[in-house]
């Protein structure tokens, strides 16, 4: 039988919307939303939302001549929900509760099984959260940061993660289950994780400021000289906040997060069109050398994770995400990380729309690998 899947898959400043009947996809729509559209939900909980963005993906729906009622099941990437492990999970009461609560952080993309539960509810039909940010697959003893009330938590792209983890398993001719692999999920937040035998079991906070700087984030920085900033009357809380998460990275050091356009003015000295990329405050060498600091960044938290496998082959290093795109960078960690494994490869992208459709037509097809939250 061929399922027909809508899914849903919110972002900071758009939704991205995926029809499918079976393995086609009939439709695909990035709705994208201003700063004028937003603009009434400055300082409210993205929960706030519902309703705008619900009504626009039923008039995305509309347009494309979809009828709700033929859809056999809804789904989204699983929201900030307390830790749970990777997988399927239908949305419940629970689910629902807890991602307006936002139990693990407040973000968008909590909206997706918000919405998804809303629409089976309407219609009948199956509704879907997979591999939440927070799936916590860790060994205990990587949680333990130096200081008790601060444990290393994970929040990361098990999505993707899990998708190119297959598909490299295929490359290198074994199950998943039997792979060691190092991956690197490269976007607006970058996570690093050791697979080890089908499990994520050490992984960074990509959210919130641990691992590599990235176009919006800081990463990790010296802890002390932060303390000190902190305190230091300069900033409000929000700002300080914001230096982590927002207008760290690139953006702090280029006044731009688009990495195309900073490559584009490194080789060619042209500053691409509303880009906010500053010439007066970043020179083409400096540019260049922001990029190399970034590179240099991830390959050394994806080297930090050979600690892991204690000697043990690690099949193959892995790199994906958006940032994969870029030959710059992904040159740059090929040279500094190729050592370490068998082979690297590189999936540019993260095809996240198809890899859900994959996960609710699982879970259509065998209700038993369900997960229960």
């Amino acid at each position: 039988m061929e399922y027909n899947i809508l899914v849903i898959n919110p972002g900071s400043t758009s939704d991205q919307v995926s029809y499918f009947r079976g393995e086609k996809e009939i439709f695909h729509k990035t709705v994208r939303y201003s700063p004028e559209d937003l603009k009434p939900f400055e300082h409210k909980r993205a929960v706030e939302q519902f309703e705008f963005r619900k009504t626009l993906i039923l008039k995305t729906l509309k347009e494309n001549n979809v009828n709700i009622n033929e859809v056999h099941a809804f789904i989204g990437l699983c929201g900030l929900v307390r830790p749970v492990e990777s997988g399927v999970y239908e949305v419940t009461e629970d689910v629902i509760r807890d991602l307006r609560a936002g139990v693990s952080g407040d973000h968008p993309i909590n909206l997706a099984g918000i919405i998804a539960g809303y629409f089976a509810e309407q219609t009948g039909a199956k509704a879907f959260v997979a591999d939440p940010p927070v799936a916590d697959e860790m060994e205990p003893f990587t949680k333990y940061s130096g200081m008790p009330e601060n444990p290393r938590t994970p929040l990361f792209h098990p999505l993707n993660q899990k998708r190119v983890a297959r598909h490299a398993a295929v490359a290198v001719g074994k199950p998943y289950e039997e792979c060691n692999f190092i991956i690197m999920h490269a976007g607006g937040g970058v996570s690093v994780g050791a697979h080890k035998n089908g499990r994520v079991v050490d992984i960074n906070n990509a959210l919130d400021g641990e691992g590599p700087f990235t176009p919006q984030r800081s990463g990790t920085v010296p802890v002390g000289p932060l303390v000190r900033l902190c305190y230091s009357g300069k900033y409000t809380f929000q700002e300080m906040y914001q230096k982590v998460r927002g207008k760290g990275g690139l953006i702090a050091y280029t006044g731009t997060s688009d990495c195309a356009a900073i490559e584009d003015y490194i080789a060619t000295g042209n500053v691409k069109p509303g880009s906010g990329l500053d010439p007066k405050k970043v020179s083409r060498e400096e540019a260049r050398n922001v990029l190399v600091a970034m590179a240099y960044k991830m390959s050394r938290e994806i080297c930090a994770l050979g600690a892991m496998f204690a000697g043990e082959t690690i099949d193959a290093v892995i790199l994906t995400g958006g940032l994969a795109h870029s030959r710059f960078l992904m040159d740059e960690v090929k040279r500094r990380t190729s050592w370490m494994a068998d082979q690297v490869l590189v999936y540019p992208g993260g095809d996240e729309m198809t890899a859900l459709r994959v996960q609710a037509e699982r879970a259509l097809k065998n209700p038993k690998i369900i997960k229960k939250y």
